[in-house]
């Protein structure tokens, strides 16, 4: 028997309970470290040190993390469903709690890559708890200095089209710690049949991306998954 399809989409939401800090909330990231600087294109150009610094700190941050139940939860419904996890996030903490199938949107914080091709995979590199930092002028095997394998903003986002085909295939589609009033969830969410169920956890109020079949649980990752796991695993 064929097992339905799940698609999870996470976003920032999902990790904030692990302790990781969000780029856009009040005490978040953006807060100390200018976005311009640490996440676009021309401030890779303008100080490549200064920003695998940041990346190199942001590693050291996520190796003390733990997965939360949210994450262990969106694991464990693989015993009953075919899950594909599509997450904004950059850590690794959907793989640590035991997700097989996670596509990540805007990067891996764990890989670097070329600076002259970022989807060469030739040139990728996944750094370990024990070598987490890029080095001031380190190379990659092209030559080319090596930078975060992250999208930048202003960046094309190399998963989006994989990212659509999955909505499209979903049985059940799920949106974890991220509102459906920005993209790409808003966005993706219109790829998902007609039909469809549609369950969102966030705490925030949301609007429904134009569409009226939008369950919402007003609670955070760990609790709204505990409520909607229940459910699904009836």
């Amino acid at each position: 028997m064929t097992k339905k399809k799940i698609v999870i989409l996470t976003g920032a939401g999902m990790s904030v309970e692990s302790g990781l800090s969000t780029f856009r909330d009040a005490d978040g990231l953006w807060e100390n470290y200018p976005v311009a600087r640490v996440a676009t294109h021309e401030g890779w150009l303008a100080d490549p040190t200064y920003v695998n610094n940041f990346y190199n700190m942001l590693r050291h941050k996520l190796v003390s993390a733990q997965p939360n139940e949210g994450h262990r939860l969106v694991a464990a419904l693989e015993e009953k469903y075919d899950v594909e996890v599509i997450t904004q996030n950059v850590d690794n903490l959907h793989e640590m709690a035991g997700s097989s199938h996670v596509l990540h949107l805007h990067g891996e914080l764990m890989k670097v890559c070329s600076s002259r091709d970022t989807e060469n995979p030739l040139c990728w590199k996944t750094l370990t708890p024990e070598h987490l930092e890029v080095a001031p002028g380190e190379k990659a095997p092209d030559g080319s200095l090596l930078r975060p394998y992250i999208v930048f903003f202003g960046e094309a986002v190399p998963n989006i089209e994989p990212a659509a085909e999955l909505a499209q295939q979903a049985d059940i589609f799920i949106i974890i710690g991220t509102s459906l009033n920005v993209y790409p969830a808003a966005g993706l969410v219109q790829y998902v049949r007609q039909g469809v169920p549609v369950y969102l956890i966030d705490p925030n109020p949301a609007l429904k991306a134009g569409r009226l079949d939008v369950r919402h649980i007003q609670a955070g990752a760990s609790k709204g998954m505990e409520q909607l796991y229940d459910q699904l695993m009836k």
